[in-house]
């Protein structure tokens, strides 16, 4: 029973960083059919956001609220990626619907672009840049201009963002003379420290589980919960699920598809964001941490159906837990006697990487019988 309940335990962690990760890529991929392959950067920015957060949580006028740096590090990690996404979207995904060997080798270029940005450039620049467009957007909503003069909005506008620029380059030196380790450029990886809270162990039913997988299975479950009740309940929620079953039908009937494509990326990406928060709690963070995920982000979501979060939950708990049978080498505790022959092949795939491998073939396997995946997404823009 004990080794019943360690697989489970190990497989649902593992499936749940694999979960957070794909939820994001599921919603964008299965509604706008766009394969971005920047989105393993989109949880790198998440990462960084949350040492970001650290940091500044350690100055010594916020250094008492110290433990509740990862809560705040959650939604500016959604909002940091979800404003890179929506940039991303519309400078250049946006431009390249319907040619989707160009759609990958634009977003493959800005994953690169977006690796040696961390490198190169210092990382207090990245609070400025989002602080000058969420200014930018805001300004812009308060003032609300409806010049019939287009030179005189025209010329509004630009001074709304040259201000929300001026306030982003205060916001960036203040936070390099403040805080050092921001203040330059460094390739090195980087750690984050989980709260006292979060670290240890905890005792549930006699069995001892580590507190900082426990709360990323929770933060994973959350989040699950929020998108199906967002998607479900709210208006925006009904747009999405509308254009995602027929485009065409729902321009008819006067949806802003638009409008739709923006904040389902926006979406995706905040959420493989919040990703990052999760991954930065497991391991160093540094430029390459959103390559080991990218692969099988698109594997669960092939393999659950594109576009459906059941089957991408189902998928990322399956891949999960098989990853933990084959990895950690639990076949042979299940049966000790197995055969030696068949003893040496479990035990040669005994790895992270090569139960990867096994289990890609598996899946490989699986999708030559059932293409569509675990649940097929149904509408008339499918069956056509």
């Amino acid at each position: 029973m004990d080794l019943f309940f360690d697989i489970l335990f190990e497989g649902i962690s593992i499936g749940s960083v694999l979960l957070i990760a794909a939820l994001g890529l599921a919603i964008v991929f299965g509604l706008m059919g766009v394969i971005n392959l920047a989105h393993g950067e989109l949880i790198m920015v998440g990462a960084y956001s949350t040492f970001v957060t650290q940091l500044i949580f350690k100055q010594p006028f916020l250094k008492p609220f110290y433990g509740s740096y990862i809560i705040v590090s959650i939604f500016v990690a959604f909002i940091f990626s979800a404003c890179v996404g929506i940039l991303l979207e519309r400078l250049i995904i946006r431009k390249l619907y319907g040619s989707p060997l160009e759609t990958l080798l634009a977003t493959w270029g800005v994953s690169l672009l977006l690796q040696q940005f961390v490198r190169s450039i210092p990382l207090a620049i990245g609070p400025g840049i989002i602080i000058t467009f969420i200014s930018g957007i805001s300004i812009k909503n308060i003032v609300n201009t409806k010049f019939t003069n287009y030179a005189q909005k025209k010329y509004i506008d630009l001074s709304i963002w040259v201000f929300s620029v001026f306030l982003g380059i205060i916001s960036t030196n203040s936070i390099a003379l403040n805080i050092s380790r921001l203040s330059r450029a460094d390739s090195r990886n980087v750690d984050v420290t989980a709260p006292k809270w979060m670290r240890g162990p905890i005792e549930i039913f006699g069995e001892t589980f580590p507190k900082t997988r426990l709360w990323i299975i929770f933060i994973t479950l959350t989040s699950v919960i929020v998108v199906l009740i967002f998607l479900n309940l709210s208006e925006w929620g009904l747009r999405i699920r509308a254009v995602t079953q027929n485009r065409s039908m729902s321009e008819c009937l006067g949806l802003s598809t638009k409008k739709v494509d923006t904040l389902t990326f926006a979406l995706g990406s905040g959420l493989a964001g919040v990703a990052g928060v999760a991954v930065s709690l497991l391991g160093s963070v540094g430029p390459n941490v959103g390559q080991n995920y990218i692969v099988p982000c698109f594997m669960v979501v092939v393999l659950g159906g594109v576009g459906n979060l059941i089957g991408t939950v189902i998928a990322s708990f399956g891949i999960g837990i098989m990853t933990d049978l084959i990895g950690a080498g639990r076949l042979i505790s299940i049966w000790p006697d197995m055969p030696n022959a068949l003893a040496n092949i479990v035990n040669f795939f005994a790895t992270t990487s090569m139960a990867r491998v096994m289990i890609f073939t598996l899946i490989i396997v699986f999708l030559q019988f059932k293409p569509s995946g675990l649940f097929p997404q149904k509408g008339r823009m499918v069956e056509s």
